[in-house]
């Protein structure tokens, strides 16, 4: 817990640690044990005693044991690892603060006067398909709903379908899951393949990935609304209604803020793509630190050369 964040109650199956002053472990190291082969070991030991749900009992955690280098070599670790998990937050407030000034710019230009198009005049929107079936397991990714809310997970599918353009996602699509949750999303992660029930959008000429995205946002409560109507067992929508018009900013005003839209949209983009190698590269060094595999002033250079 960040140390300016405020007071709060924690709830049952939580328990906090909270070291000593002046003993011999630091907490951001404990943090970061907690990520670490030592930690996981003893957990995957303890935690499937019972019927119930995985845990760990009181005892259970009283018995673990860590290896506790010196207090410098703790901080050394706990320092490096923290600076990267550090600019990590800040390129998540710049991708958030980038695109909320980007929907700032279209409500104000949306404010001087608007048109009415049809939202598939403004983009094509491309379908994917069950590209699930005879996944191979290795390969790119297949993107699924799941993977456009959180991410891949331990049941993302990757297949080696060599597959047609409009169905792969590359960092700076927009892709739009018409289906369950109903959610527009800029993909940033590496080339994968979309899957069904979700809309790979592809601006028609004279419009941009940013416009297409916001004005989706804007039209996604509408569209939650008719599926919430769906008598099925999963909401969606139908083509159709992206034949809808919605409301478009009138085309001084769109001009006028295009260029500053593109660069707030194309720096959220490179946020989210720096923070995945930022990530990887955390992932990378941690075991390697808290093993004692790699001394810190060799991951500080690794570091520097990486960033």
């Amino acid at each position: 817990m960040p140390s300016e964040g405020p007071t709060f109650a924690y709830s049952p199956q939580i328990c906090y640690f909270r070291p000593a002053d002046g003993g011999p472990l630091r907490s951001r190291y404990l943090y970061y044990w907690f990520k670490s082969a030592e930690f996981w070991k003893q957990a995957d030991a303890l935690k499937g005693q019972t019927d119930m749900a995985d845990f760990l009992s009181l005892s259970d955690i009283q018995s673990l044991r860590i290896s506790l280098p010196s207090l410098e070599q703790q901080a050394g670790v706990a320092d490096l690892l923290g600076a990267l998990d550090e600019k990590f937050a800040v390129n998540e407030r710049i991708a958030a603060t980038s695109d909320a000034l980007r929907s700032a710019l279209l409500t104000d230009a949306l404010a001087q006067g608007t048109r009415l198009i049809p939202l598939s005049a403004i983009a094509d929107f491309i379908n994917g398909r069950a590209f699930t079936k005879q996944a191979t397991g290795t390969g790119r990714m297949v993107v699924r709903i799941a993977e456009i809310n959180s991410g891949p997970g331990s049941s993302t599918v990757f297949n080696e379908l060599d597959v047609a353009d409009v169905h792969l996602a590359r960092p700076g699509d927009v892709l739009f899951a018409w289906s369950g949750s109903l959610t527009v999303a800029r993909w940033y992660r590496s080339e994968a393949i979309i899957n069904q029930h979700i809309f790979k959008v592809i601006p028609k000429v004279s419009y941009t990935h940013w416009l297409a995205f916001e004005l989706i946002k804007l039209a996604l409560a509408k569209f939650r609304a008719i599926a919430a109507d769906k008598a099925t067992t999963m909401g969606h929508i139908q083509r159709r209604h992206l034949d809808e018009v919605v409301a478009v900013p009138d085309s001084p005003a769109l001009a006028s803020i295009e260029k500053q839209a593109k660069a707030l949209w194309d720096r959220a983009l490179a946020a989210e793509v720096e923070n995945l190698q930022l990530a990887k590269l955390r992932d990378t060094l941690l075991p390697k630190l808290m093993s004692g595999e790699l001394r810190v002033r060799d991951a500080e250079q690794i570091v520097g050369e990486a960033t």
